[in-house]
């Protein structure tokens, strides 16, 4: 997949190394409910036996300019019966690329591959209460709210709530796809 600045490539085991180091960073754990004690050696586990699961994909995002691998894209839950799946993970994390709608160009080139590609009915996402960033993003996309999730996450130790979003097929054609 690409864009004008982006590539999206399936993610290479080189890049866990790259993961393992943004997941680190404070700005990408408040977003997500993974531990802060998470390591390479659970990132390296993580990737060998997705890419091994028919349900999961996992990509990286490259700023093309440059060739460098700035993000990260797991998808999860695909279910080819029902045409749906979810966005597990979608970051940027390398914070000099932040707040240059790369987030934004990523997701619509994401998008254009399940509804085009993959031929998807539906996509699902959630976010943290918290995070307002992800929220207007997908808000701007055009992902409809469809609840709460209560207690369907866990971070630190703690339950907490999901915040529930989607996007059906038609819904993209109407708000989202454009030309990349």
């Amino acid at each position: 997949m690409e864009s004008k600045n982006l590539i999206i490539r399936e993610t290479v085991f080189s890049d866990c190394a790259l993961f393992a180091e943004w997941e680190k960073k404070d700005y990408i754990q408040e977003s997500f409910t993974m531990s802060r004690d998470r390591d390479y050696e659970e990132i390296v586990k993580e990737y060998v036996i997705r890419t091994q699961e028919p349900d999961k994909l996992q990509f990286t995002i490259v700023y093309r300019e440059e060739d460098k691998p700035i993000g990260r894209i797991y998808i999860s839950r695909i279910d080819r019966q029902a045409d749906s799946l979810d966005f597990t993970r979608i970051y940027i994390g390398e914070e000099e690329y932040l707040g240059k709608g790369l987030g934004e160009e990523a997701m619509h080139l994401i998008l254009e591959y399940c509804f085009i590609q993959l031929h998807m009915e539906r996509v699902t996402l959630d976010y943290l209460p918290g995070n307002k960033r992800a929220a207007t993003l997908y808000e701007k996309l055009g992902f409809q709210h469809e609840g709460v999730m209560r207690n369907a996450g866990k971070k630190n130790g703690r339950y907490v709530d999901l915040h529930l979003m989607s996007m059906l097929r038609a819904e993209y054609f109407e708000k989202c796809r454009r030309i990349i």
